[in-house]
C-alpha cells in the first residue's frame, strides 16, 4: 500500500509537471495518470508461449492498427486455421494494450465451453461480469445474462478477447451489440471462420499465414534443442522435420519437444512413421475444423480434396463433384472460410500439408486393418493390394 501511495504522488507531480508546459483538459490528464499507474502497478498478463518466435511481427500491425482508433469501438479478427497461433497472438496483442483500460476481461476456449457444459454460456457471461464488474451476478440463462450485459457495460470503455468462436450467437450471448460500447474499447475475436467475422463486420481482420524465412527452424530448434538452432548432426534432420510441419507453430512445437533429447535413431524411426500416420496432438487440434462441418455433404468434399484433388483447377473438381450430388460450389466456398481449403494461383486447389494429411488420416481409421473397406483410396501399396486381391470394387475418379 505504501508503495501504490507513493507511486500515485509521484505520477500526480509527474503529470503537474508535464500539464505546465503541455496543458491539456482535466479529463485527458486524469486518464494519462490512470493509464501510467496501471503500467507501474499491474501484473495480471495472459500466459504466452515459451518461445515467441516471431510473435512480435504477428501483432505489430494489429497494434498499429488499434492505435489509430482512439475514438471507436475497435472489433479486430485474428482468423486462421487450428494451430496457427491465433490464441497466442490474441494473448500478446492484450498483454501490450490491457493497462490502458480500467475494465478488460479475456473469455478463452469458448467453442469448447459452450459445446461441452450445459451451462456453459452461462459460465462465460458470469466470467465477463467478473472480470469488467468485479462483482459476481447470478444468471439464471443465457437471455437474461444477455440483458444484464446490455444494460451494465454501454458506455464503459472495455477491452475483451473472445477466444476460439464459431458463432454470431455466441458473440451476442457474451457482448450483445459491441458497437454500443464506450468510445476506445476494443474487441479481439479468434475464429477459423472467416464467415463469422464478415458478418460481425470487423475493422481489422489478422491472417494466420504459415511461418516463413528463418522463423520455423528456430522455433522447432528452441523446442528440440533448447537452442535457437540445431545442435552438430542434426541440421539435415532438423529441416526435414521443419519442412514437414510445413510452417505451423503448433506441429513445430509438439513434435520439436517429442523429439527432444531423442538419439538420431529415434529421429529416423518418428519421420518414417509421420510419412504414413501423422502425430495424434497435432491432428486432434486440426480435426477440431473439420469436426465443425455442419453437414456431411461438405465433409464428403474435404475428404475428396485431401485424397484426390490437391493442385487440381477449381472448376474441374467442382464439376466432378456437382456430378456426384455434393454442391460443390457452396461447399468449397465454405472450406476456404474455415481455412481448410485454400485457392492458390490460376484457381487451382490447396491445403496444408497436415490438413491433408489429417483428412486421410480420418479416411484410414475408418478401417485401419483392410484397406478394401475404406471408402477411398489414394496410397499406391493399399490400391494395389485391393485390386489384385479384389477386395472391393470402388467407385473410381478419372484425375
Amino acid at each position: 500500500m505504501c508503495f501504490n501511495l507513493v507511486a500515485f504522488q509521484t505520477l500526480c507531480s509527474l503529470c503537474m509537471f508535464y500539464n505546465y508546459y503541455h496543458p491539456r483538459s482535466e479529463a485527458e490528464l486524469v486518464q494519462q495518470i490512470v493509464e501510467d499507474l496501471l503500467a507501474k502497478l499491474d501484473n495480471t498478463s495472459l500466459s504466452i508461449t515459451e518461445f515467441p518466435v516471431g510473435l512480435e511481427s504477428r501483432m505489430h500491425k494489429v497494434i498499429e492498427f488499434i492505435a489509430t482508433q482512439p475514438s471507436k469501438v475497435c472489433m479486430i479478427g485474428i482468423w486462421g486455421m487450428g494451430g496457427s497461433g491465433k490464441t497466442t497472438t490474441a494473448r500478446a496483442i492484450y498483454n501490450q494494450i490491457h493497462c490502458k483500460f480500467l475494465n478488460r476481461s479475456s473469455i478463452e476456449n469458448v467453442r469448447e465451453v459452450c459445446e461441452k457444459e450445459n451451462r456453459g454460456t452461462i459460465h462465460l457471461q458470469q466470467q465477463l461480469l467478473s472480470d469488467i464488474l468485479n462483482t459476481k451476478e447470478k444468471i439464471h440463462s443465457p437471455a437474461l445474462g444477455t440483458t444484464k450485459i446490455e444494460k451494465r457495460f454501454p458506455g464503459k470503455k472495455v477491452l475483451v478477447v473472445l477466444d476460439d468462436l464459431t458463432t454470431v450467437e455466441q458473440l451476442k450471448a457474451l457482448c450483445g451489440n459491441p458497437r454500443l460500447f464506450g468510445p476506445g474499447s476494443v474487441f479481439i475475436v479468434t475464429t477459423r471462420d472467416a464467415r463469422l467475422l464478415n458478418l460481425v463486420k470487423v475493422d481489422y481482420v489478422c491472417t494466420m499465414k504459415e511461418m516463413e524465412e528463418k522463423d520455423p527452424l528456430e522455433l522447432f530448434s528452441w523446442h528440440a534443442f533448447r537452442q535457437p538452432s540445431p545442435i552438430k548432426d542434426f541440421s539435415e534432420l532438423s529441416r526435414t522435420v521443419v519442412a514437414y510441419c510445413g510452417g505451423l507453430p503448433l506441429a513445430l512445437e509438439v513434435v520439436g519437444s517429442y523429439l527432444y533429447r531423442r538419439t538420431k535413431q529415434e529421429w529416423e524411426s518418428v519421420l518414417l512413421k509421420l510419412e504414413r500416420i501423422p502425430d495424434d496432438q497435432v491432428q486432434e487440434k486440426l480435426r477440431i475444423s473439420y469436426d465443425g462441418l455442419r453437414d456431411d455433404i461438405t465433409k464428403d468434399i474435404f475428404l475428396d480434396i485431401c485424397c484426390f484433388f490437391i493442385g487440381k483447377d477449381r472448376a474441374y473438381v467442382t464439376e466432378i463433384l456437382n456430378g456426384c450430388g455434393l454442391y460443390a460450389d457452396i461447399g468449397i466456398m465454405v472450406l476456404v472460410e474455415r481455412s481448410l481449403v485454400k485457392i492458390e494461383k490460376n484457381n487451382k486447389l490447396g491445403m496444408h500439408d497436415l490438413l491433408r494429411d489429417m483428412g486421410r488420416e480420418i479416411v484410414r481409421q475408418s478401417s485401419s486393418k483392410n484397406p478394401g473397406k475404406r471408402s477411398r483410396l489414394w496410397f499406391h501399396e493399399d490400391v494395389h493390394d485391393v485390386l489384385t486381391k479384389k477386395t472391393v470394387r470402388l467407385p473410381l475418379y478419372k484425375i
